[in-house]
């Protein structure tokens, strides 16, 4: 959520940032304005009556000390009146508050600079590529007809057990996700991101802590009896851990990593690009996230992505990295940098990682902040990214490691595997 000051301080760069996700603010920051001054002036006049009643309250005490009762009696009507008053302005008050606070939850973040203009993903900006795409021989399948094929991903007895969107891995399957997720984990904590686990469901404030509500309240998955959410990433339940959190600023950097099933009640289509493991209603991802000073949250960005990096590389997956356009970009975030995997049997790039700085977007929601060298509180920067989400890493692997005697497994994970090749 943007800070009122910030807003009133920038209105022309809000507005002109804004445009990058073809947003007009115009009339939009003007509310925020107009409001914020009604809720200012509500203020002063809630407090300038809670003085001047704690004032008359000391100098009727004084009145009846002095045996002048009748002047008392005189300033308590008054006292009745500010009262009146008071109650009236506080009443405006909340409403107007709570006016405001709803009016800046539809504002998404300002996005960066160095954000692209653009309307879709395909105005997207690619800003790196790695990896040789390798050359299948005729018969080379899509994931899903290789996984019926090897028997290890069963995605009509998920069907059937739950619904489409909803895979049962099996066999040396399951044993090749669990191998990536403890791949996963294990290069995150040699990088310093400390190992947590999380609830898989949260509290509204939580949603609401992170951006996901009001903005994805029907991609969620809610249990209404409870009125709980089961989670869309770790990031919401991981970033929630300093909600409401005073850290000291030689607290920062925080760097927390950890592995969850996600759930998304993503609208459904149909076709290739969404058959298999191309989108799914459960998933595991392994998250990584940050908590920044916001003199270093781009530096802390840059190394996110290069540790990402490595990973695909060790994995030898052909990928390459797109800074994502405004029209593209999260709610929350300022700046998202994706990545994709190239799935040589689909012929088509999949999105297996979003690198996002939130600046202080999230950390306003949050009340997080922390304590400055010269001791005043300050919000700091939140950052997060999937490292890595499983189901199109999977594919990608299937897909590009392929060959007419099985799929041959990434070296870096036959030590968690125990297996060379499924065949």
């Amino acid at each position: 959520m943007l800070q009122v000051p910030f807003i009133r301080d920038n209105q022309e760069l809000v507005i002109e940032r804004l445009t990058k996700r073809n947003i007009d603010a115009k009339e939009m920051i003007a509310e925020v304005i107009s409001i914020d001054e009604q809720r200012r002036s509500l203020q002063t006049k809630f407090d300038n009556a809670s003085a001047e009643m704690n004032a008359l309250s000391k100098e009727i005490g004084m009145l009846y000390k002095s045996g002048e009762a009748q002047k008392a009696n005189i300033l308590k009507e008054k006292t009745a009146t500010l009262k009146e008053d008071k109650n009236t302005f506080s009443e405006s008050l909340n409403a107007t508050t709570e006016k405001l606070q709803e009016l800046l939850y539809k504002i998404p973040n300002v996005p960066h600079d160095s954000v692209p203009n653009g309307n879709t993903d395909e105005d997207n900006e690619e800003v790196f590529r790695e990896g040789d795409i390798p050359k299948l021989s005729e018969n080379a399948l899509p994931h899903w007809e290789l996984a019926k094929k090897y028997d290890i991903i069963d995605f009509e007895l998920g069907n059937k057990i739950t619904g489409a969107g909803f895979p049962v891995y099996k066999g040396k399957g399951a044993r090749l996700q669990r191998a990536l997720i403890n791949y996963f984990l294990d290069k995150n904590t040699a990088a310093g991101y400390h190992e947590m686990q999380v609830p898989h469901l949260v509290n509204e404030a939580s949603g609401f802590g992170t951006g996901q509500l009001p903005d994805k309240e029907g991609q969620m998955y809610h249990v209404t009896g409870d009125n709980l959410y089961l989670i869309p990433t770790a990031e919401v339940p991981a970033t929630n851990i300093f909600r409401g959190e005073l850290l000291s600023e030689n607290d920062l950097p925080k760097a927390i990593t950890g592995y969850t099933p996600c759930f998304r009640r993503e609208a459904g289509s149909y076709g290739a690009h969404v058959r298999g493991l191309n989108r799914l209603h459960q998933f595991d991802k392994v998250e990584i996230l940050r908590v920044e000073h916001p003199t270093r949250s781009y530096e802390a960005l840059d190394g996110m992505v290069e540790h990402v990096k490595t990973i695909l590389q060790e994995l030898k997956l052909p990928y390459r990295i797109l800074r994502l356009c405004g029209g593209d970009l999260g709610f929350t975030a300022a700046l998202t940098f994706d990545f994709e995997v190239f799935s040589t049997a689909q012929d088509r790039w999949l999105e297996i990682s979003s690198v996002s700085n939130f600046e202080t977007f999230q950390a306003n929601r949050l009340k997080l902040r922390f304590k400055n060298s010269e001791g005043k509180s300050e919000l700091a920067h939140t950052l997060n990214g999937s490292s890595l989400a499983l189901p199109r890493v999977l594919a990608g692997i299937l897909e590009n490691y392929q060959t007419d005697e099985g799929i041959v497994i990434p070296e870096v994970l036959v030590p968690y595997t125990g297996f060379s090749i499924i065949d």
